[in-house]
Order: C-alpha cells, then sequence, then structure tokens
C-alpha cells in the first residue's frame, strides 16, 4: 500500500507542477518515479537507502523524498505544492485525460472550481466556447467524469490486492490466530473490487478482532464484534474481517468467495437435496446435522460436485460443467515458459537486455521476447531500424554466450493512425516476433479503429495484437472496438491477442478471453515489462485467463521455445502468406 501512495504522490507533485508551469524534465522525472514505484513488486517500507537508489528513476532526492514519507507519513514538497493549488483545482487534475494545462484553462478562463461546476458545464454545453475546447472535448469530459465516479465505487485489482495481503500479513503476526485468507471479489480476481473480505480462525477472536481495528492502515473503525468487524481504510475502502470457528472456515471462505448467484445455485442444489449451506458449514434440513464445512471441498463435495476454482465462481455455466464433468483444466503460473513483450532501456525501460534476462530466469521462464517500441513512438524513445538492427546483433551475441535462456528479437509496432504499420515488411520479416498495438488515437470511431487491428492481423509478420482495447482501468476506457470481429479476424489469421498483465491495463478482459478460447483464438499473457519487478504480475494476467476458462493449450507461451518458433513463424505466418 505504501509503494501506491508514494506513487499517487509522485503523480500529484508532476500534475500540480505542470499546472504551475515547471521544468518538464522534472515533472517526467516525478512521473517515470510513480510509473516505476506501483509497478514494484516489493514492499518499499523493507529496503535500504541503497535498494532504493538501485530502483530505476530514484535518485538521492527521490529516495530521500521516499524515506520521508515513511518517517512521518506525508512529504514536504507535496504539502506545499498542494498549498499552492486553488481550492478544487486537484478535483479538477484526478480527471482522466483532463491534463493539467486544460484544467487550468477551465479554472481561469471557465469558472470552474469542482467537479459539479465541470459536470454541469459541459452536460450544458458551456465548454465549446472556450479556447482549445471543442465539443467532442465536452464529451470525453463526461466520460472522465463517470470514470472519476466509478473510481470512487470500485477500486482496481492490482491496488486492492497488494492492500488485502498486507492486511492479512499484519494479522499473521498476532498470536491468536490460526488461519485467514483473503476472500470475496479479490479472491476470483475481478478486474475491480469494492471491498475486501477477510475470513479468520482464532484461538482468542476478542484479542484478533481488538487488533484489526487497531491495524495502522485503519483511518476509521465502522463496527467491532467478537465474529464481525469492519474498518475503513484509506481512499474509503471497507474491509470485513470475519472470524469463525475451526470447523466453519472452509464454509465462510466458500460463502464469501462465490459471487451472488453462484452460491444462490449451490444453495438451491442443497435444498433439492434435504440440506442447508451457509457461512458456518453445510446441514441436513432435517435434524441440523453438520456434514461438513471445515474445508471448501467438503461443501462441493457433499452436493456432488467437483471442486470449483474460484475464478471461475460466478455462474457463467461452472456448474453445468461441473455436472458434466466438462470443468477446464485451467493453466497455471506453472505453465508459462516464457513472456513474450518486454522492453529494455533501449526505448522506454530500464534495463539491459542482460538484466532482463537475469530477472526472467530467477522467475523460472526460459525465454523473453525483447519487443521495444517503434520509430513512431517518439515519446518512448522508439526505435529506428538502425537501431532495431543493432538491437539484433546485441541479442545474437548474449544467445551465442548463454545456451540455457532466450532472448527473441521482436517489436512493439505502432499501427499508425490510417493503419499502416510503422515498420515495412523487409524489416519485420527478419524478427522473431512482432506484436502490433495501438498507442493513439483512441477517439476514432468504432469502425476506424477496428479496421486499423484488422489490417494489421491480415500482415502475414504480425504475431499478436497487444492490449487489445487500449484500457486503463480506472483512467481510460476502452477505446470503441468491435472486439467480435478482431476475434474473428483473428480466427482466421492465425493471429494471437493478448493479456497484458499489468494490474492496470488487463486487457482482453476475461469476457474477450473466454470468446477468445471458444473461437480457438490464441493468447499470450505478457506482463509487458519496463522494471524487472514487472515480472511479478504475470499471476494477474494468469487469473484474466483462468477466469476466460482458458488452459494451457489456449495459451502461446506455454510452448517450449521450438514449438513457439513454428508456431508464430510457421504455422501463423505460413499460413497467411
Amino acid at each position: 500500500m505504501k509503494n501506491i501512495e508514494i506513487a499517487r504522490i509522485f503523480t500529484e507533485i508532476a500534475d500540480i507542477q505542470e499546472f504551475r508551469g515547471y521544468d518538464i524534465f522534472k515533472i517526467r522525472a516525478y512521473r517515470r518515479a510513480a510509473l516505476n514505484m506501483e509497478g514494484l513488486a516489493r514492499d518499499v517500507a523493507t529496503l535500504s537507502h541503497k535498494e532504493l537508489l538501485e530502483i530505476p528513476g530514484i535518485g538521492r532526492d527521490l529516495a530521500a523524498k521516499i524515506e520521508e514519507y515513511l518517517d512521518t507519513g506525508s512529504i514536504a514538497v507535496h504539502e506545499q505544492l498542494r498549498q499552492d493549488v486553488p481550492p478544487g483545482m486537484l478535483e479538477l487534475l484526478a480527471v482522466p485525460g483532463l491534463g493539467p494545462k486544460t484544467a487550468r484553462l477551465l479554472y481561469e478562463k471557465g469558472g470552474i472550481r469542482s467537479l459539479d461546476d465541470l459536470e454541469r458545464a459541459a452536460s450544458e454545453h458551456r465548454l465549446a466556447g472556450l479556447p482549445k475546447i471543442r465539443s467532442q472535448a465536452e464529451q470525453n469530459i463526461l466520460r472522465g467524469l463517470a470514470l472519476v465516479k466509478r473510481g470512487r465505487e470500485r477500486f482496481p485489482l492490482g491496488r486492492m490486492l497488494p492492500l488485502a495481503h498486507e492486511l492479512a500479513e499484519e494479522l499473521r503476526k498476532h498470536a491468536a490466530l490460526e488461519r485467514i485468507e483473503v476472500a470475496g471479489s479479490i479472491r476470483r480476481w475481478k478486474d475491480t473490487v469494492r471491498d475486501i473480505d477477510l475470513v479468520a480462525t482464532s484461538t482468542d477472536p476478542a484479542a484478533l478482532m481488538a487488533a484489526f481495528v487497531a491495524l495502522p492502515q485503519v483511518e476509521r473503525p465502522v463496527s467491532h464484534g467478537l465474529t464481525k468487524s469492519t474498518v475503513l481504510v484509506r481512499h474509503g475502502v471497507q474491509v470485513d474481517l470475519r472470524v469463525v470457528g475451526r470447523e466453519s472456515f472452509g464454509a465462510a471462505l466458500a460463502y464469501l468467495t462465490g459471487a451472488k448467484n453462484h452460491n444462490v445455485r449451490l444453495r438451491d442444489m442443497a435444498v433439492r437435496l434435504g440440506l442447508k449451506i451457509n457461512e458456518y458449514g453445510i446441514f441436513t434440513e432435517k435434524g441440523d446435522q453438520r456434514l461438513g464445512g471445515e474445508e471448501e471441498q467438503e461443501i462441493y463435495r457433499i452436493l456432488g460436485l467437483p471442486f470449483i476454482e474460484p475464478e471461475l465462481r460466478e455462474d457463467r455455466g461452472e456448474i453445468e460443467a461441473a455436472l458434466a464433468g466438462a470443468l477446464p483444466r485451467l493453466v497455471t503460473k506453472a505453465d508459462i515458459r516464457g513472456d513474450l513483450h518486454v522492453h529494455s532501456r533501449r526505448s522506454d525501460g530500464s534495463h539491459s537486455l542482460e538484466k532482463l534476462a537475469e530477472a526472467a530466469r530467477e522467475r523460472g521462464l526460459s525465454y523473453i521476447a525483447l519487443t521495444d517500441h517503434s520509430r513512431s513512438l517518439a515519446m518512448a524513445r522508439g526505435l529506428t531500424i538502425e537501431q532495431l538492427l543493432e538491437q539484433h546483433r546485441e541479442i545474437e551475441a548474449f544467445n551465442r554466450s548463454n545456451p540455457g535462456f532466450t532472448i527473441l528479437h521482436g517489436t512493439e509496432m505502432d499501427i499508425l493512425g490510417d493503419g499502416r504499420l510503422d515498420f515495412p515488411d523487409d524489416v519485420l520479416r527478419d524478427l522473431d516476433l512482432v506484436i502490433a498495438s495501438i498507442h493513439s488515437g483512441f477517439r476514432q470511431p468504432r469502425e476506424q479503429i477496428t479496421a486499423r487491428l484488422v489490417a494489421a492481423m491480415r500482415n502475414p509478420f504480425v504475431s499478436i495484437i497487444g492490449h487489445p482495447t487500449g484500457r486503463l482501468i480506472g483512467e481510460r476506457e476502452p477505446y470503441p472496438v468491435d472486439m467480435e470481429e478482431v476475434l474473428r479476424v483473428a480466427q482466421e489469421t492465425g493471429t494471437a491477442l493478448e493479456i497484458n498483465a499489468y494490474p492496470l491495463r488487463l486487457d482482453l478482459n476475461d469476457a474477450s478471453a473466454r470468446r477468445a478460447g471458444e473461437l480457438g483464438v490464441a493468447v499470450a499473457i505478457n506482463t509487458d515489462t519496463h522494471v524487472i519487478d514487472n515480472f511479478d504480475a504475470l499471476p494477474y494476467g494468469i487469473a484474466v485467463a483462468r477466469r476466460g476458462w482458458l488452459e494451457k493449450g489456449n495459451v502461446l507461451n506455454t510452448l517450449g521455445k521450438g514449438e513457439l518458433l513454428k508456431r508464430l513463424k510457421g504455422g501463423n505466418r505460413m499460413k497467411r502468406s
């Protein structure tokens, strides 16, 4: 949670500095530091000063500010900057897509002082007359406001899951705790989460509950009982802790994990069998005899079902599949052999190819694909053709010296606004892997964006479409795209679609991943690594695939290197040439 808080503060410093007209290089430094802090898998509070300096983008000045926050809970420069911003401006800066310069214009020229002012003015079409504000911008502002409102109700999994684990770890230090698990929609790995549910058993429930409501993350206790307590932590996130007897732990975990309709289906099955289910166990209707509940598996077994994995418990056909013996054998982390979307310091990554290979190998991978940005993405230091050829020679030299690990050479190539690709075919044909992605023109009409993706998939050298809808959860809506048409053409051309595991992307989403599986369209679960800790986001992408009912055979990077290259260069390219 501290990583996320520091990232938020650095982002806000950058926004305020941009609003105040500070040096652009200072602003970029804070933005890069914020991105790398949010992608840091390690708890920043456990790092030494030397280890802080090893985080890409963190120099002595920013390391000192991180340590200041860890010591005091605030950063003096940030607090001072907040005082320099007019009241209400920080609210405007929080609207996705608005930007500090536009926020300043709205504040100074439009008299906008709050989100309510902004919504009224945009709804009444009073902004279009301002300099550089067109009527379409009003619709974009209203969409951004809707995102802000949703963000106050639901939070990205990538921010809630670390917090839930942090709270559980704090409670594990308590002598009275026996077992504890995170439940609810977090355990189902939904991409957005309303609150956090914890289930525990304890030798002294009163002592454990007292420790829970006094945790350092708690801003305000809401209720305090022996079996259930509720607290609010930062940003109004609600956390519930249930303490049950040992004999009820599995039943409570199942009850608090399944989506409402999944649980209703289980209860209906129980009734037909003369049984009843609640958070305390599974019982006979007559005589109230306990049949099970200490472990989750007992609930499903007594109902005549195989165990249903948490990610599937949404009432989307999983019970019917279980009854028919047709549940998928979901892909696991152990199945993943490599990562096909990795950036080095040649573009907007932070590490050398040697450092990236070492980090991937330490995490059990046997290959990665370096896919630095192409030349048109100047803000990400996209590679020219000459730089791409130079990188190719570096990769060949590495592979000759490191027979136990392979770096594939690829590119994440821009799909330009008119549908053309950023590199010509005579460059692409010599690469191991080509990812084609949209990085601009997000507001084009649905038909135009769909046509851009279709044109890329019809290129004989494009193997994967990267982050296919362009969304950033809580920050940017997906661009309008006909996903059914994209999937149809992917099926026709043998193109894979990416599940981008970066926690604020998770793109494809679970519904599209499942449809891909139904159509036989392969997916690639990639981390889009820019700093080495991003490799640790892989479980988020795997969870999307599991929620989409995908098995090992649906996922491109479960293949060994040899089979993968045949699939990319033989199957994918020859099929379409």
